[in-house]
């Protein structure tokens, strides 16, 4: 069945709850809360990676992230930790991470794919074309599926080259980064093109802006019920993991998505 990971976002300035958990207190319990209805990984991250975002500088990232890992997972909740530094990965995973959600595939940091290998973790690779502040500008493709697909196997490539093996690898087409309305829409119409590269797929769409142009520019906060319906799409695909913010509508949307797709699923 597809899994929900929750959303800690350990930031003044992400799109939709940048702020609401800004502190190591506020953050725990948030992820504690996330956990208790149902969310069976907790994404901690750091640093926005909205359109338009400014890097923070590693300390901080550093600050925010570690204490909410370290805290989280002395309750037994299984961390991911969302970054684009080796550094952070090698500090998270020292704090008890499992899994790094590297929103670059390892194109951010040339230490990242080596560090990961070392460290025998799962790796979640994710479609990239830049850096918040100059993603948008990136959004030029012949074919949005067949480019994504290509793009994301010479990351997977990558990835296997350095040592990461290929049980511990997912993928994500980055739905929302370098894309447009349109072609976030084609690529979830594409999910079964990107099932059969062999590995788990990740997809996160949560809240996210081209939802709300859909439904008439509903604020991100309105949006959790289209991102359930998504998430019953990507249930019916198969799909491993969605990421949301919100996670108890998106826990029933993909036990309905498992019953579509497989009459004697439970």
């Amino acid at each position: 069945m597809t899994i929900v990971m929750g959303v800690l976002n350990v930031t003044p300035d992400s799109f939709s709850d940048g702020g609401l958990h800004a502190d190591t207190e506020a953050a725990v319990t948030h992820g504690r809360l996330l956990a208790s209805q149902g969310a069976e990984i907790i994404d901690v991250g750091g640093e926005s990676t909205r359109p338009g975002a400014t890097r923070v500088p590693e300390v901080e990232e550093m600050e925010r992230v570690i204490p909410v890992i370290e805290a989280l997972v002395a309750h037994g909740i299984t961390c991911s930790v969302d970054t684009m530094r080796a550094s952070v990965v090698r500090a998270a995973v020292a704090a008890g991470a499992r899994i790094v959600n590297d929103v670059s595939g390892g194109l951010a940091d040339p230490d990242m794919l080596s560090t990961v290998a070392d460290l025998g973790v799962d790796y979640v690779a994710m479609h990239w074309r830049g850096h918040s502040e100059v993603m948008q500008q990136h959004t030029d493709y012949t074919d949005v599926v067949t480019d994504v697909f290509a793009e994301l196997a010479a990351r997977r490539d990558a990835a296997l080259a350095a040592g990461i093996t290929a049980e511990r690898i997912i993928l994500d087409p980055g739905i929302g980064f370098a894309k447009t309305s349109e072609q976030n829409w084609q690529l979830l119409r594409g999910l079964d093109t990107f099932q059969a590269m062999g590995h788990r797929l990740l997809i996160g769409v949560s809240r996210k802006r081209f939802l709300g142009e859909l439904l008439g520019d509903k604020p991100a906060a309105d949006r959790d019920v289209a991102t359930a319906a998504v998430t019953t799409w990507c249930a019916i695909h198969g799909i491993w993991a969605v990421r949301t913010h919100e996670v108890t509508a998106q826990r029933d949307a993909a036990r309905v998505g498992q019953r579509l797709a497989n009459r004697a699923a439970g």
